[in-house]
C-alpha cells in the first residue's frame, strides 16, 4: 500500500458524523421550527453558542499554502492534504473537531480579514504553514484582535516540543539553561519563537544564526530580526556560524541541511547537544555528530531517534485553551514543555515521549485547564 492509495480510498482523512439519530420525533426539536429559540438566545448572548452548538470543541486549521512541510510555497491546494492530516491528529488525539480551510490568498490583511470573519463559527483558530515573517504579523494581529485563542503549529508547537527535549538533554548532561551557550540557526517562524520561549524558560546566553551569520544590526533582514538580535546579540558581535558554535554547549537548528560539519562539533563545549531539525535532511546526520563527539542528537524524522515532533504539543494545548476560552501564554507553552518533558525517564535515545502516546496529550490538557 502507498500514500496515493491510501489517500485515495479514504478520500479524505475526516468525517461529520451526528451524533444523534434524526427522527420525525426529534426533527422538529433539531431544526425547524424549535431550533429557533435556540438561534435566538445565540443572537441575544453570542456565548451561549459555546453552550448550545459545537463551538466549544471545534477549531480551524488554516494555511495559505506559502510554507508547507519541505515543499515551501505550494499553495492552498497543496496544502489541503496536509491540513487534512492535521485535523485528523486533532480529532485522534484531542477528541477536538477540526476543520481544514486553505485559503487563497497570501495578502497578510486579507488573511486577518478572513480569518476574523470566522469567529462566529470556531472555538479557535490553528495556522499552519504560512510563512515567515508574515506568520508572525498575522499571528500577533489575529492574537490581538481576536475573542478565541488563537496558535501558529510551526511557531508555538515547535518552539514547545523543542524546550521539553532540552530540559531532558540538560539533565542528562548534568547542565543549567542558565549557564548554556546555546546556538539557534535559522531564525524563520520556528527558530524565532525557539529564542523567544528559551529566553522565557531561564536561557542566558543565545546566538541566533542566519544566512547572513550571527544576527546582529548589519545582518538582520527584517524586523523581527532585529528583535532577535537585540535579545540574543547585546554586544553585537558578528561572525558565521561557525563561529558562533565556538564553546557551544547547544546546537538547534531549524534551517537546512548539510549545514554543521564535525568539525563545528568538536569545536563546542563538552557533551554537546545537537538538535539539527531540517526536515527531511538534518543540519548533520546522527552517524556523523556522534563521530564527532555530540552526546545527544535529536532530529525531525519519524525513522530516527529522538523525534522532535509538534504532534506532542499541539492537541492537549488547543482542546484546554478552546476549553476554557484563554489566550495562549508564555506561561502556558512553558508549563506544557515541563509536563511533556516529565512523562518519560529520558535517556540519550529518547528525550521526548513518543507522540502517539495519548497520555501526553491528557497530561498537557490537564496542566493548562489547572494554570
Amino acid at each position: 500500500m502507498d500514500t496515493f492509495f491510501l489517500h485515495r480510498i479514504l478520500s479524505g482523512k475526516y468525517r461529520i458524523i451526528s451524533p444523534i439519530e434524526v427522527t420525525d420525533y426529534n426533527l422538529g426539536l433539531l431544526y425547524t421550527p424549535e431550533v429557533a429559540k435556540v438561534s435566538q438566545a445565540c443572537a441575544e448572548v453570542p456565548s451561549n453558542t459555546f453552550l448550545y452548538t459545537r463551538r466549544n470543541n471545534v477549531i480551524a486549521v488554516i494555511s495559505d499554502g506559502s510554507a508547507v512541510l519541505g515543499l515551501g510555497n505550494i499553495g492552498p491546494y497543496g496544502a489541503l492534504p496536509v491540513m487534512e492530516g492535521k485535523a485528523m491528529l486533532f480529532k485522534e488525539f484531542g477528541d477536538l473537531d477540526a476543520f481544514p480551510l486553505c485559503i487563497s490568498t497570501q495578502d497578510s490583511e486579507e488573511i486577518v480579514k478572513i480569518v476574523k470573519s470566522l469567529e462566529p463559527s470556531f472555538g479557535g483558530i490553528n495556522l499552519e504553514d504560512i510563512s515567515a515573517p508574515r506568520c508572525f504579523e498575522i499571528l500577533k494581529r489575529l492574537d490581538e484582535e481576536m475573542a478565541i485563542p488563537v496558535f501558529h503549529d510551526d511557531q508555538q508547537g515547535t518552539a514547545v516540543v523543542v524546550l521539553a527535549g532540552l530540559i531532558n538533554a540538560l539533565k542528562l548532561a548534568e547542565k543549567k539553561i542558565d549557564e548554556v551557550k546555546i546556538v539557534v540557526n535559522g531564525i524563520g517562524a520556528a527558530g524565532y519563537n525557539i529564542v523567544k520561549l528559551l529566553i522565557e524558560f531561564g536561557a542566558k546566553h543565545v546566538l541566533a544564526c542566519d544566512i547572513n551569520g550571527i544576527l546582529n544590526d548589519k545582518t538582520s533582514l527584517h524586523e523581527y530580526h532585529h528583535e532577535i538580535a537585540n535579545s540574543t546579540n547585546p554586544d553585537n558581535i558578528q561572525g558565521t556560524l561557525s563561529d558562533a558554535l565556538k564553546d557551544a554547549d547547544i546546537f538547534i537548528g531549524v534551517s537546512k541541511g548539510n549545514i554543521l560539519s564535525g568539525e563545528d562539533i568538536k569545536s563546542m563545549n563538552r557533551k554537546p547537544i545537537i538538535f539539527a531539525l531540517a526536515n527531511p535532511t538534518p543540519e548533520i546526520e546522527p552517524d556523523s555528530a556522534y563521530e564527532n563527539g555530540a552526546f545527544i542528537v535529536a532530529t525531525g524524522r519519524s525513522d530516527l531517534p529522538n523525534q522532535i515532533n509538534n504532534l506532542l504539543a499541539f492537541p492537549g494545548i488547543m482542546k484546554a485553551t478552546v476549553e476554557k476560552q484563554k489566550k495562549i501564554t508564555k506561561q502556558m507553552l512553558v508549563e506544557s514543555a515541563i509536563t511533556i518533558a516529565k512523562t518519560i525517564e529520558p535517556s540519550r535515545e529518547r528525550i521526548v515521549p513518543k507522540p502517539t502516546d495519548k497520555r501526553v496529550h491528557l497530561s498537557v490538557y490537564e496542566t493548562l485547564i489547572r494554570l
